[in-house]
């Protein structure tokens, strides 16, 4: 069980996104045991050590991007990842594009 220990940031990242990473690692450790694959066998196939698997898992900042997009498509959740920020689901951006709409349009004159 990954312990729940702060880990020290080498990189200065924002805290939300900082709890959002350690949220992923969980999530992802949690996936890992589910489908009954030991920590052993998941380095093996993300080619890294454990070591860097348990960090990926505690959502260490620095590990590669490469590496968690592997752990996604081993754990069959890329479809998910390759939709993160995806056009239609952002809710910040659709804003933003709705309050670009000008209020009333004109017709042009003849």
């Amino acid at each position: 069980m990954p312990d729940n220990k702060p880990m020290p940031l080498t990189t200065t990242i924002p805290l939300p996104a900082a709890h959002a990473l350690r949220k992923l690692g969980r999530d992802l450790a949690l996936a890992r045991r589910k489908r009954g694959i030991s920590t052993a066998d998941m380095a093996g196939r993300l080619f890294v050590s454990r070591d860097t698997l348990w960090r990926l898992e505690r959502g260490d900042p620095t590990v590669s991007l490469g590496t968690l997009v592997t752990a996604t498509f081993v754990l069959q959740l890329h479809d998910r990842l390759a939709n993160l920020a995806a056009p239609a689901t952002d809710g910040l951006a659709l804003s933003l594009d709705e309050r670009r709409l000008p209020q009333r349009i004109r017709r042009p004159h003849p």
